[in-house]
């Protein structure tokens, strides 16, 4: 498998000497640009985090099948494949959902945009005491975890479980603060994500990040109320295929996500790299842009 690794800079944390600094770091190795895109000469530049997972490996040879030659780029800092795709040293990444897109875009003053979703990762509520969100009494404490991405998610997953209601119906940006405690069930505290699992004893119920589930012995099937993948309050969780703008209607580009979309094997090697919880999606291109558009308009307001 033909893959660079690109390691962490050491001021990624700043957008814009990221994305000076990862035009230096990837241009070794980069194709012709004269040539046809996904040709020996110029094949496509895909920017990953975590391309050790065997199913990338099945992804490139099921590429190269259809005569597209394709490398793929290893990051180990997701602060670094945005800009890469922004200056040109990247063609397509695949790494993200549309909240950080959104995010990336405003703070950078960029415009990449999704041509393709992959999977969203549900987060769940989980309980040592109740098999359902029905089963909680009214008044009961619900945690989430602090950190504002998963803070808001979570609320949402309380509202879609009727455990809760929000503010404006909710959105992305939602905090404990936006919980109507007149029309909610539970009253919910916000806690380091660290504390969701181990505080599980002490509450009624938890949203717990998926990064903390194996090491409290749960598992995805454990929950008891998740994000719906259908459900539009959870189109910004969606991952996806982002690209430039200019680029967003490649044809090779755009059959990458297609290949990733269908192809069983790379389909069962992410969902084993994913512990299970990957639920995979096929959005269209134009439903991914305008969620993108709705997320940025709303970080901009704020």
């Amino acid at each position: 498998m033909s893959t660079r690794r690109i390691r962490p800079l050491a001021i990624a944390g700043s957008l814009g000497l990221a994305a000076a600094l990862v035009g230096c770091s990837a241009s070794a190795g980069a194709g012709d640009a004269s040539a046809a895109l996904g040709s020996a000469d110029n094949p496509v530049q895909l920017g990953v985090v975590g391309a050790a997972e065997p199913y990338w490996a099945a992804y490139e040879e099921a590429v190269e099948a259809e005569g597209i030659e394709l490398e793929i780029v290893d990051f180990t800092d997701y602060n670094q494949p945005n800009p890469a795709v922004s200056e040109g040293e990247l063609d397509i990444n695949q790494f993200q959902h549309i909240i950080y897109l959104a995010n990336y875009n405003v703070q950078a003053g960029d415009d990449l945009q999704p041509i393709g979703s992959t999977a969203i990762y549900p987060i769940g509520l989980y309980s040592d005491k109740h098999q359902s969100p029905d089963e909680i009494p009214d008044g009961a404490e619900v945690i989430v975890p602090n950190d504002d991405t998963n803070q808001a998610r979570g609320l949402l997953v309380l509202q879609s479980a009727g455990l809760i209601a929000l503010e404006g119906g909710g959105s992305p940006y939602s905090t404990v603060e936006d919980v109507i405690e007149g029309e909610s069930r539970v009253t919910v505290r916000a806690v380091d994500a660290a504390l969701t699992a181990t505080s599980l004893p002490d509450v009624a119920a938890a949203i717990i990040n998926n990064d903390f589930i194996t090491d409290a012995g749960l598992s995805p099937e454990d929950a008891i109320a998740q994000d719906d993948p259908n459900d539009p309050a959870a189109a910004p969780y969606i991952n996806i295929f982002a690209t430039t703008a200019e680029n967003a209607d490649d044809e090779v580009l755009n059959r990458l996500v297609e290949i990733y979309q269908t192809n069983e094997e790379v389909q069962a090697g992410a969902l084993e790299a994913s512990g299970g919880s990957g639920i995979f999606t096929v959005t269209p291109k134009a439903d991914l842009q305008a969620a993108l558009e709705a997320v940025q308009a709303e970080l901009e307001a704020n």
